[in-house]
């Protein structure tokens, strides 16, 4: 007759057990209870120091057999003693003393898909169970025959902590007492098809190992926010009537100490709220802080979605960065990417042996162009992972919102793909039905759980509605990024100005669709770098038409109608391109053209956030008029910006011609004030312009009842307001 117990410790053996409860802790006999534990490398083991248990064989299962009333006897959750080959002797509350943890609901929420807390479920969570302290343990592998927890506490063997398995929920789950922050683990998983073993990072870790190095920590958090104040106003801040300017930032390369390492959260909160404030941005846009294993993926790799990365600090350090921007008035948006994910083996790719977080199929699958994977947006799981996720950030980090990359290759199934190489949805389109319904279903939950955060798309297409609500038919975006009118703009600029008559339209079509979305204007990271240059070196001309080229670049994003963003290092117009792999170069600003572009971009910024007319209707047609748009010969735009109370006049001469005697119609009769002149010496320029103010004359021009001679200088800019 087959002893069923020494099957299954001939599977335990094999690491083939699927639920290690059927052998290890309290087992009922015949007469009185068993008790087992399983102890790969002890020479011995007690029961609560009081029961010497007996080796099973050759084997690493040691079990003691008790009476009814020594088993009453015992602790609920009793000890085990042993004592190692080298003589040293452990202690431990055994694990298989304890009940399922994970609640029917948890699990039955998370296999729905609706589960937006389920971060505070899986992965390593402290908490105390019958007054025993330890870390409860959860992790989603469908396709597992078994799972292990690993770590520095059991010399990383497999088959010391095996889990419990929830059923056809797929998630195992295992209770550790006596566990601390900062103990490092993963989970060991054996594919039940293949029977092939390997180790994993916990895909909802809180914390994760500096790179070269894939572990995840367990972690706790202490930290003390003194942001309420700025929590408060934000629930119901007008935001889309507000200034918004953002500074995109890559944290390893902003600044270094002098060593050339990374700085702190903690310091670089500090140096960077000072600089951000002078220069009058409104908010910062980290690109993305999820762990990442490689450097030059900026972050666009991510490997640890619920971990910060532990290049600048730990989670609480990352906790105070934001809390001290908060505290100082500028808002913090993060980077995120939930369109793909890298084929690292320690992280989420094939993570249970199976395309579990991704499809199975290439074609569905794959991002060629980047080397990823594409997360599979129809498992209910996988959409929940990721929109807890977003939840996560925003709650746990008091995020103000979150920039979602790459928006445009989620919606097209034929995203950078040739013909043969791409599935059509149900419909027989291209688009990619499952990853919409999740967007909309992110925005919905992010909009309604976090009032005033928001949400915003890099999304290059003309796809309809982004930035609609979704009972509307949209997205649900916030904003959107205006990739047309970035591209359009940055085309036109490189342009000799002898060349640019010909393509004027590039100016001023942006206006055609202007408000069709809530656009943001974006000159970002993407646009100084892999041999594109610098924003300055991008200009024609010699290095003082460059530099003044550069102002009026500047000058025309913050002047038309959507909020701003600019990556960091381009306000001081530096000749070279980003580099990651290096502080800014901060010494172009103690030159005087670079201190004079810093100058004007702080000049505008404030100017932008103290005049109504530049921001109260960005995503509005009364927001903007035309004063003139036809004058392409002589490369000139003039428009006028507008808020409930005020009118700005903006003039642009895109040559490196001055004009002089150049008439511009205006709104009404008086004096207007030229608040800012970008060829100002200030600046670099060459202080061509009308003295500071100009008075309008009774001579109807352009649609307008009077108008002013004017001098225009030369790839210049002029704002005036009437006074």
């Amino acid at each position: 007759m087959i002893n069923p117990t020494l099957t299954l410790i001939e599977r335990m053996q094999q690491g083939r057990l699927h639920d290690p409860f059927e052998l290890l802790g309290p087992h009922p006999q015949p007469v009185g209870w068993q008790i087992r534990a399983w102890s790969p490398t002890a020479t011995e083991v007690k029961l609560q120091g009081l029961h010497r248990m007996r080796r099973i064989e050759d084997t690493a299962c040691f079990v003691v057999d008790l009476t009814e009333k020594q088993y009453q006897a015992l602790p609920k959750h009793y000890r085990l003693d042993w004592l190692e080959a080298d003589g040293s002797t452990h202690s431990m509350v055994s694990p298989y003393s304890f009940e399922p943890l994970l609640g029917e609901l948890d699990l039955h929420l998370f296999a729905e898909g609706h589960h937006w807390q389920i971060y505070q479920h899986m992965g390593a969570i402290l908490k105390q169970v019958d007054g025993i302290e330890g870390v409860q343990f959860a992790v989603w592998a469908p396709s597992a025959e078994r799972v292990s927890v690993v770590g520095d506490f059991n010399g990383w063997h497999g088959l010391r902590h095996p889990m419990r398995c929830r059923g056809s929920s797929g998630v195992w789950e295992l209770f550790i007492p006596g566990l601390q922050p900062g103990d490092n683990y993963k989970f060991e998983i054996r594919n039940n098809q293949t029977g092939s073993v390997f180790t994993k990072t916990d895909p909802y870790a809180k914390s994760m190992e500096l790179r070269p190095h894939t572990a995840s920590i367990i972690t706790d958090t202490h930290y003390e926010w003194h942001d309420q104040a700025w929590l408060k106003q934000r629930e119901d801040d007008d935001w889309a009537h507000k200034p918004i300017n953002i500074y995109e930032v890559h944290l390893g390369s902003w600044q270094k100490d002098d060593q050339g390492n990374f700085l702190n959260y903690r310091e670089i909160a500090h140096r960077m709220v000072e600089y951000v404030k002078w220069m009058g941005y409104t908010h910062i846009e980290l690109l993305p802080i999820t762990e990442h294993p490689f450097d030059g993926s900026w972050g666009y790799q991510t490997s640890g979605y619920y971990s910060p990365t532990r290049r600048f600090g730990s989670p609480d350090d990352f906790r105070y960065f934001v809390d001290h921007c908060h505290q100082n008035g500028i808002g913090v948006f993060l980077d995120w990417v939930p369109a793909h994910f890298p084929k690292d083996s320690f992280a989420l790719a094939r993570f249970d042996g199976s395309a579990l977080y991704e499809h199975e199929d290439p074609r569905l699958g794959e991002h060629k162009d980047w080397g990823t994977y594409i997360f599979n947006f129809g498992r209910n799981e996988v959409r929940n992972f990721l929109i807890a996720n977003a939840l996560y950030w925003l709650k746990e980090f008091h995020l103000d919102g979150l920039r979602v990359d790459a928006v445009a290759s989620m919606l097209y199934l034929d995203y950078s793909r040739n013909a043969g190489e791409w599935i059509p949805n149900i419909h027989g389109g291209r688009e990619n039905l499952e990853a919409i319904a999740f967007m909309q279903q992110l925005n919905a939950e992010v909009h309604s759980q976090h009032p005033g955060t928001l949400v915003m798309a890099e999304e290059s297409t003309s796809w309809p509605m982004v930035s609609r609500p979704t009972w509307m038919g949209g997205l649900g975006f916030s904003m959107k990024w205006n990739m047309g009118w970035m591209n359009d703009t940055l085309d036109y600029f490189e342009k000799d100005t002898i060349y640019r008559p010909y393509h004027h339209n590039q100016l001023t079509f942006s206006q055609i669709y202007a408000y069709s979305e809530n656009f943001v204007m974006p000159l970002s990271h993407d646009e100084v770098v892999h041999m594109k240059g610098s924003l300055v070196n991008k200009m024609p001309g010699d290095t003082w038409q460059k530099m003044a080229n550069f102002r009026l670049l500047m000058g025309y994003q913050l002047l038309n109608p959507g909020k701003k963003l600019l990556f960091m290092g381009c306000e001081f117009a530096p000749w070279n391109e980003w580099n990651e792999a290096e502080a800014l170069p901060w010494h172009y600003v103690d030159q005087p053209m670079h201190r004079g572009a810093q100058l004007l971009v702080r000049d505008m910024n404030q100017l932008y956030k103290a005049q109504a007319a530049l921001h109260q209707y960005d995503f509005d047609s009364k927001g903007f008029s035309w004063i003139d748009c036809h004058d392409h010969a002589q490369s000139i735009l003039s428009f006028e910006r507008h808020s409930d109370d005020e009118t700005l006049v903006c003039v642009f001469n895109f040559t490196p011609v001055p004009r002089y005697g150049y008439r511009i119609g205006l709104p009404e009769t008086g004096c207007y004030q030229e608040i800012v002149n970008s060829d100002s010496e200030l600046y670099g320029g060459s202080n061509l312009g009308n003295a500071g103010q100009l008075h309008s004359e009774p001579q109807p021009w352009m649609n307008r009842p009077v108008s002013v001679e004017m001098t225009l200088p030369p790839l210049g800019f002029l704002v005036l307001k009437k006074v």
